[in-house]
């Protein structure tokens, strides 16, 4: 996000809504149909949530650091994702990105990246919102049906 001064008035360019406006098969999408987070007044997280801070610290944290706050390896994704778009985010995981001597490999190979995008970006995106904090959350919904016959078929399952 970009904050401009100008005035006396700060605007924020770029802000993104991250309120999910509805739900299909246990995903939470917002206006703009991507998928997003829900936490409930109780701290209740939803399932994509819940699985991409899981995910999250088996594949990212190494490089990302812990919560996705950065590391002197790589950047604070917790940054990038309070203005990168889904697309952008699932182009960059996929199929890597080199920026001078910072080189984000292509993980889209590998199933236990691949499989699990959305989980990944919908987790960075609440963390990036402030709306998990920096530890596993207490509380999940379900996991859904959905989801389960979606992760079996990605990762080969019968």
């Amino acid at each position: 996000m970009i904050l401009v001064v100008s005035g006396g008035i700060t605007i924020a360019e770029n802000a993104v809504d991250t309120t999910a406006v509805k739900s299909e098969d246990g995903k939470y999408l917002d206006k703009e149909g991507n998928p997003t987070f829900k936490v409930a007044a109780d701290g209740t997280v939803d399932w994509y949530t819940y699985s991409g801070y899981r995910r999250y610290h088996s594949e990212c944290h190494v490089c990302h650091g812990p919560d996705g706050m950065g590391s002197t390896y790589a950047p604070a994704l917790t940054d990038s994702l309070k203005t990168m778009s889904y697309g952008d985010f699932v182009g960059v995981v996929a199929s890597g990105r080199q920026n001078g001597n910072s080189v984000m490999p292509a993980l889209g190979d590998n199933p236990n990246v691949a499989c699990y995008m959305d989980d990944f970006y919908v987790y960075l995106r609440a963390r990036a919102n402030n709306a998990v904090g920096r530890v596993r959350p207490a509380k999940r919904e379900d996991k859904p049906d959905a989801y389960t016959e979606t992760e079996k078929s990605c990762m080969g399952s019968k």
